[in-house]
């Protein structure tokens, strides 16, 4: 595999693992209201292919967020305890839009990486034609 295609290889991984990571943070702003939600997070691992000699990026396990969930004395709601509280999500609406915004840099980043290294490639074909 040439070295464009490799880099090809490795931007494509980039973009699905920032991916996911959009995709998860987006669940985590649709349930900062959620009652006993606990937020997602996501890891990113090296792989190496030891037959094509590339290096890629791989999103590794979803875990939960082990922060303490916030509590809050409500006694009439349906989902309070025995003291009275109800236990909302962790989730800090700013952390996931940084959070957000920052995956969708890095997405960007590396699909502009993999069309300069398409354009390159299509340049240097077109060299061999003639």
């Amino acid at each position: 595999m040439d070295e464009l295609m490799r880099t090809m290889a490795a931007s494509a991984s980039g973009m699905r693992a920032q991916a996911a990571r959009i995709r998860l943070s987006a669940e985590n702003i649709a349930n900062v209201d959620t009652p006993g939600y606990q937020r997602k997070v996501v890891s990113f691992e090296e792989v190496y292919d030891h037959t094509n000699e590339t290096r890629a990026v791989a999103t590794g396990r979803v875990r939960l967020d082990e922060s303490p969930v916030e509590r809050t004395l409500q006694p009439n709601h349906p989902l309070a305890d025995e003291q009275g509280f109800v236990e909302g999500s962790n989730v800090q609406l700013m952390v996931e839009v940084a959070d957000s915004r920052e995956a969708n840099r890095s997405y960007q980043a590396n699909l502009r990486m993999f069309e300069q290294a398409r354009d390159m490639n299509s340049s240097l074909l077109e060299l061999l034609r003639r």
